[in-house]
């Protein structure tokens, strides 16, 4: 069966008449993007795909823990003690992650790149290269301490942050929705309201087709859960996915999910096989989606339910079956 899933609020606002789908896609951060737009017919959208790169390679050089010269890279080799400047956006894309991590009670840590580096799914050491080994219990108890004993310290006034010494941010976790609602607003900056954004699988939506319809998405399934489809449309509304099953190794015949738990220091092993949460901003739903994964179904719904989050939790049962659990402000969204 397929289920519907429609925003409260619906925009008068109409595409152009006469408008037409344009169509764009590239790489950035590891992973593809594309954007469908509507444009008037005499409208001019050469400079559009352009422009969208440009974009993402800002975001790139701000945030990337992949490229050593960005401006996240240099904060992680800062001097300890040091204050950093910060670009703004780079500045509020870690304020809200570090309010996320405070909210979820350490659940998903922008701080914890360490951890993650030591598990393989960073820039170096990582785990399909042939040396690879998983890291010791007592390295985990010290990249854990020291997460512990030296946060970051934000100092809005002239957008600083401290480095406290040996800390690693990843904003793995939140670039990629970032970066949507980024290329959303540029395309709004630019006369085309009217638009479908996706990078990497996170996407947002803003008005309608030329027909009047949304942009109508598939919620993402996992594969062998047998679950009745969800179908949204993304009016004004963003979705993030995060599931163990996109990202992970098997060593010794033990799996390890690249999502990792601060509080622990190790990958998640819960039965969470997905979580996706809907809402106004894809940053949002994209941390809030590892962070709920992180704490599991009854913990994370429990959460999401405190939240107000509209969030979709997967379950891996025991016998290879799939169970479905949907928050409060989810089902509101729901119709049959």
């Amino acid at each position: 069966m397929r289920r519907v899933l429609l925003p409260h609020d619906i925009s008068d606002d109409r595409a152009p008449a006469g408008g037409v789908i344009r169509d764009y896609a590239g790489r950035s951060m590891g992973t593809s993007w594309s954007v469908r737009l509507v444009a008037a017919p005499d409208q001019a959208a050469e400079h559009v795909p352009d422009g969208l790169q440009q974009q993402l390679d800002l975001i790139v050089a701000e945030m990337s823990h992949w490229e050593a010269e960005s401006d996240l890279g240099r904060f992680n080799r800062a001097t300890p003690g040091s204050w950093q400047a910060l670009p703004p956006a780079f500045f509020d894309v870690l304020s809200y992650a570090m309010g996320v991590a405070r909210d979820s009670g350490g659940a998903y840590d922008p701080c914890a790149g360490s951890l993650v580096n030591l598990w393989g799914f960073g820039p170096y050491g990582r785990f399909d290269q042939p040396d690879f080994m998983p890291p010791s219990a007592d390295e985990i108890t010290v990249a854990r301490a020291q997460l512990a004993a030296r946060p970051v310290i934000l100092q809005r006034d002239g957008r600083r942050a401290l480095q406290p010494g040996g800390v690693q941010l990843d904003l793995s976790a939140v670039a990629k929705g970032y970066s949507v609602d980024r290329l959303s607003y540029y395309l709004k900056t630019q006369g085309f309201a009217h638009h479908l954004v996706e990078v990497g699988g996170e996407l947002r939506g803003s008005g309608v087709k030329p027909d009047g319809q949304p942009w109508w998405v598939m919620l993402e399934q996992v594969s062998g859960a047998e679950i009745d489809e969800l179908v949204l449309a993304l009016h004004g509304l963003s979705v993030a996915t995060s599931g163990d099953y996109r990202r992970y190794f098997e060593l010794h015949g033990q799996r390890y999910s690249h999502t990792i738990d601060p509080r622990s220091g190790m990958p998640i092993a819960n039965d969470l096989a997905s979580v996706t949460v809907v809402h106004a901003q894809c940053m949002a739903a994209d941390a809030w989606s590892t962070a709920l994964t992180v704490l599991g179904h009854r913990d994370g719904l429990d959460l999401a339910e405190l939240q107000g989050l509209a969030a979709r939790f997967v379950v891996r049962q025991a016998d290879g079956s799939f169970t479905e659990h949907l928050s409060t402000h989810l089902r509101k969204l729901l119709e049959e």
